[in-house]
């Protein structure tokens, strides 16, 4: 089931009411159809067999927020077990606008969020090469991999020279990434630079709560810390389980209240 949205890069939110007739799992992605790698959201909502015992059942509300839009957003739902929309309907499906936001950052961080975002949403078709703002304040420069001092690839997505500013950004894993995933990475390489700062916690935390004052999905955020350890197996330790651990923490009790310096958006 396709459901189309013009949305003309507007801010909204989409209230979801699905019922399912079966425990299953059903599949959300977001997507502007009219370029390639452009995922706005991609999504697992499980149906589980509890759910089909209460008052109301294999009923499930969820919304999906959407603070970057394209102009005409496609919502696909379907059952992950069987690849159809045969398992469950939707009853409800209401937009409603996301008002501007009041984001409280470093004035140097307020520009490099419109930079980050833009590039967040063309990093899925856009070609190696080095993109800079206008003003030239920022600089990305993206790369089919990137590689270690000895020429190796290495597993990271995206690494900052502090002294520089610059971001190194991996194709490879980009291209594969949500928007909200790309954005999280943005604002965590920024933060190395921004404090500055080598421990990875600080980053995180700071790059988070933009994300979040923003209005992008709790969820993405999650999965955009997952994804990249499990991606990368080999280098989990029990160092990135506290982190991970950390994020979670952070994403689960985050008010919005801990901001610092308003702007709006």
């Amino acid at each position: 089931m396709v459901i189309p949205i013009t949305s003309q890069q507007q801010r909204f939110k989409v209230k979801v009411g699905i019922r399912a007739y079966e425990p299953c799992a059903l599949g959300v992605k977001c997507y502007d159809a009219t370029k390639p790698n452009t995922d706005y959201i991609r999504r697992r909502v499980p149906f589980n067999e509890e759910l089909f015992k209460g008052k109301n059942p294999g009923y499930k509300e969820f919304t999906l927020p959407f603070p970057l839009s394209p102009d005409q957003l496609m919502v696909e739902m379907y059952d992950k077990s069987y690849g159809d929309d045969t398992h469950f309907r939707v009853e409800k499906f209401e937009l409603e606008k996301m008002p501007a936001k009041s984001i409280w950052a470093e004035p140097e961080m307020h520009s490099f969020t419109s930079f980050a975002q833009d590039f967040a949403v063309k990093a899925g078709y856009l070609p190696t090469g080095v993109y800079d703002s206008k003003d030239g304040d920022f600089l990305i420069q993206y790369l089919p991999i990137i590689t270690g001092d000895d020429g190796d690839p290495l597993v990271t997505p995206a690494r900052t020279n502090r002294k520089s500013g610059r971001i190194q950004v991996a194709q490879s894993a980009f291209a594969k990434y949500t928007i909200p995933v790309r954005v999280v990475v943005l604002f965590h390489e920024r933060y190395h630079f921004q404090i500055p700062t080598r421990l990875e916690k600080l980053a995180d935390l700071h790059g988070l709560r933009l994300y979040l004052d923003l209005g992008f999905p709790r969820t993405e955020a999650v999965y955009a810390t997952t994804k990249i350890f499990t991606s990368h197996p080999e280098s989990v330790g029990a160092g990135h389980r506290n982190r991970v651990k950390d994020i979670v923490n952070f994403i689960d009790n985050y008010s919005g209240k801990e901001s610092l310096k308003m702007n709006t958006y």
